[in-house]
């Protein structure tokens, strides 16, 4: 069954995240992910809730996007979305 991994992000600092931004495609595809969605301009439809940014990643099972989440190799580029955004993660299930 598909995961989901959405991601919520206000990016405090532009500079700092575009390295963040330029190599974390390949951990995602190293985990089998792809991005079903990067809105820049999320649409509120119902609620306050008020996303600057949403990015949507869709993996095949929720061990591979947990193995993403724990690569080793993949720790500073978190440590430096942490530090360059406020951000917002959670998983869900897909449907098969």
């Amino acid at each position: 069954m598909p995961a989901y991994l959405v991601l919520d992000l206000t990016v405090n600092d532009l500079w700092d995240f575009l390295p963040y931004v330029e190599a974390i495609p390949a951990f995602i595809a190293r985990h089998g992910g792809r991005y079903a969605s990067k809105g820049a301009d999320p649409v509120v439809m119902e609620g306050d809730w008020a996303p600057q940014r949403l990015v949507i990643l869709e993996f095949p099972s929720r061990g591979h996007a947990q193995a993403f989440l724990a690569d080793p190799e993949a720790q500073d580029l978190f440590a430096r979305r942490h530090r360059s955004t406020t951000s917002r993660l959670v998983m869900v299930d897909g449907e098969d």
